[in-house]
């Protein structure tokens, strides 16, 4: 008969192991998401032409041009912006013990679609490239305002008082958004391709421009998984335990300005994704953040992709924006997260 120590390091070899296990089929099914992306679209295209233009950089045609530089970066974006979301998605959950919490419904969504606009109207913006640095920008500033409304960085905050900082900078700068549309129709006509959300159309040039910034905030999110942890006990005993509460909440904010402002620099606006990632990744693995963060991470790409996939073959020859999907996907989840009782904390 096993101690009861060796009892419980077996347990948790167990439990460890089939986290794994499951984490590689999240894996498994991101690869067939991948494949879909590759292959399925509004206009069909055989997969041995498929191969053949990932296999040889020099073949040419159409088919291999639209591969090349339409699927294969649009499939990229889908990967790096479903996994920034994700991550972002279970790091803002943990830190403010609020399990509605996601980019779209902090504000974050908000400030970057107030932030391009401002672009367009007064700087000239005219491009996805120079729309991604006013993205970026607006994104932090609006993480950085509800935060501190909210009390995350100094002992006063809540769930309530985070959220409902979170709706009313959201509608503030709505507010701002809808004021240049209305009195600038130049800036309504360029905002309104960025502001549906989506991953079409993007090179990898731009990928490449917003990539350091999703790499550190995933690097700086898993950094931070062991912490939250503890900190999941609340600050009080967060700090007994040895944690520093103040330092973990700065460094999981610049964590997810740097993924939520990224993703929605480079794709839009992209709802639920944010939410519905982590939740799916807590019903598998439970609670504990050194599994859920990858999970969410994984998962949230899974969940990107495959919307957009929906997206391009149900409207064939035409289809529906990407950001259009996750919504319709992520409505009704958010409709059952916040009907559940046991809601009020994590």
């Amino acid at each position: 008969m096993l101690a009861p120590a060796s009892a419980g390091t077996a347990l948790r070899r167990a439990r460890a192991q089939r986290h794994a296990l499951g984490l590689g089929l999240a894996v498994v099914a991101l690869a067939l998401a991948i494949v879909a992306s590759l292959l399925w679209g509004t206009r069909a295209i055989d997969p041995g032409i498929v191969w053949g233009a990932l296999a040889d950089p020099t073949a040419t045609g159409d088919e291999a041009l639209i591969v090349r530089t339409l699927r294969v970066p649009r499939t990229v974006l889908g990967i790096l912006a479903g996994a920034a979301l994700g991550a972002a998605g279970a790091l803002m959950q943990a830190i403010t013990r609020n399990p509605l919490a996601e980019p779209g419904i902090l504000g974050v969504n908000a400030g970057a679609a107030a932030a391009v606009a401002a672009g367009i109207a007064f700087a000239g913006a005219s491009s996805i490239h120079t729309y991604l640095w006013f993205a970026f920008l607006g994104a932090g500033v609006a993480a950085v305002v509800v935060y501190a409304i909210g009390g995350v960085f100094g002992n006063h905050g809540s769930v309530v008082r985070l959220t409902l900082a979170g709706a009313a900078v959201g509608v503030v700068l709505s507010s701002f958004t809808a004021a240049l549309l209305i009195n600038y129709p130049d800036v309504f006509d360029a905002f309104r391709f960025w502001d549906v959300g989506t991953i079409q159309g993007r090179d990898l040039s731009v990928i490449a421009a917003v990539l350091p910034a999703i790499g550190a905030g995933l690097i700086l999110t898993f950094s931070l998984t062991p912490r939250l942890n503890v900190m999941a006990l609340g600050h009080d005993v967060g700090r007994a335990l040895g944690a520093n509460p103040r330092t973990t909440v700065i460094l999981a904010a610049v964590a997810v300005m740097l993924l939520a402002g990224g993703a929605t620099a480079v794709a839009g606006p992209l709802g639920f994704v944010g939410l519905a990632a982590p939740h799916a990744a807590r019903m598998i693995v439970g609670p504990d953040h050194r599994w859920l963060v990858p999970y969410a991470a994984v998962l949230g790409a899974v969940i990107l992709l495959g919307a957009d996939v929906v997206g391009r073959v149900v409207a064939a020859p035409a289809e529906i924006q990407t950001g259009i999907m996750t919504a319709i996907v992520g409505g009704p989840v958010f409709v059952a997260i916040a009907r559940r009782r046991r809601l009020a904390t994590l």
